[in-house]
């Protein structure tokens, strides 16, 4: 087990160096710099004004460098401009250049800062990730229970009336996307037009104080379509396993229906959903982006999509690197959780 552990962190690490490339490569086209040039500087900047703003603020170098510069493995840029004044990648304004760091990049905790918030890159994606979070946690609380339930209702006994209802509901809920749903669970719960107006509350609300009022809908919205997604697979699995020669056994010596479902097909049923429940985290965490804008609940997709309509880079490379890690982390409990749920499993 510690070797398959310490094989799959190395891939973790390594598939994690690769992405952030990719993206910090997508992040740092011409294009997108010379926008961050008149963003920081006038928009009717001259091609000439853009390439001396770049130059002198470390954009001019390859980018490999920038890259290894921001990972923080390779020492930051500094210029000394006409006046001696030096300036650099590591040198904070009001701080000695001679005291400054000479690596400032992730490795070292600098994950930069956001030209759009004026703050550090960890902060804001510590806050919004917090949030994100705890909308996680609820909409997981809510999805996951009724999503079994329902599967395992419509499997005990597949081709019957319960069966096809609840199969065309899961079907439904999955094949309506959250701007949809959400839309409608809008006008239906928390608009005047309607006059239902049970909810009363706003999502941006629930950042600090969250009620059921403000903070159900946005949960509900997220919870509807991947429960059906699940409820189809443990539909499947639970239908799968009440077939099978141990259950046709069970049945011939007596056991009721009840301890059948819940002592011999219930466990081997859920081990095929639980590495779909375990998929849905960063399905959740990149998901929320629609329902999150939808709501104006400032979580991590939120401000993933204000860094890329203002073309916040640090931002985007910080959002990008913590779903990638969400992504990788959450695979490798994937891969444990089954071993433990199938005992035929062995790891080699």
């Amino acid at each position: 087990m510690l070797f398959f552990l310490l094989k799959r962190v190395g891939t973790m690490l390594l598939t994690a160096l690769c992405l952030s490339f990719i993206v910090f490569f997508l992040t740092n086209q011409p294009a997108m710099l010379e926008k961050v040039a008149k963003f920081e500087g006038n928009s009717r900047m001259s091609d000439e004004e853009v390439a001396r703003y770049l130059e002198n603020n470390g954009f001019g170098q390859p980018m490999v460098v920038r890259y290894g510069e921001w990972l923080g493995v390779i020492p930051g840029w500094t210029r000394e401009d006409d006046d001696g004044r030096i300036t650099g990648r590591c040198i904070d304004s009001g701080v000695d250049p001679a005291e400054a760091p000479s690596y400032c990049g992730v490795l070292q905790g600098d994950w930069g800062g956001s030209r759009v918030f004026r703050e550090e890159v960890s902060t804001i994606v510590g806050i919004r990730l917090a949030l994100t979070g705890k909308m996680m946690f609820w909409v997981m609380l809510l999805m996951v229970p009724a999503a079994l339930i329902i599967g395992v209702l419509a499997g005990m006994r597949e081709g019957s009336k319960v069966d096809r209802g609840l199969s065309t509901l899961s079907i439904a809920t999955t094949a309506t996307p959250e701007y949809v749903s959400g839309v409608i669970l809008i006008a239906v719960f928390a608009s005047s037009a309607v006059g239902l107006k049970w909810f009363k509350g706003t999502a941006t609300a629930a950042m600090e104080n969250a009620t059921f009022e403000n903070f159900f809908l946005p949960v509900l919205t997220i919870a509807l379509y991947g429960m059906g997604y699940i409820a189809r697979m443990t539909r499947a699995s639970m239908a799968e396993v009440m077939t099978a020669q141990y259950i046709r056994t069970a049945r011939l010596k007596g056991v009721s229906f009840r301890n059948i479902v819940l002592k011999h097909a219930l466990r081997n049923a859920l081990i095929a959903p639980f590495t779909v429940i375990m998929l849905q985290f960063p399905w959740l965490l990149n998901g929320v982006v629609i329902v999150e804008t939808l709501f104006n609940y400032k979580g991590l997709g939120w401000a993933l999509v204000q860094a890329a309509g203002n073309n916040d880079i640090d931002l985007l490379m910080g959002i990008s690197v913590v779903s990638v890690i969400v992504v990788l982390v959450t695979q490798l409990i994937s891969d444990i959780g089954y071993v433990y749920l199938n005992p035929r499993i062995r790891i080699s």
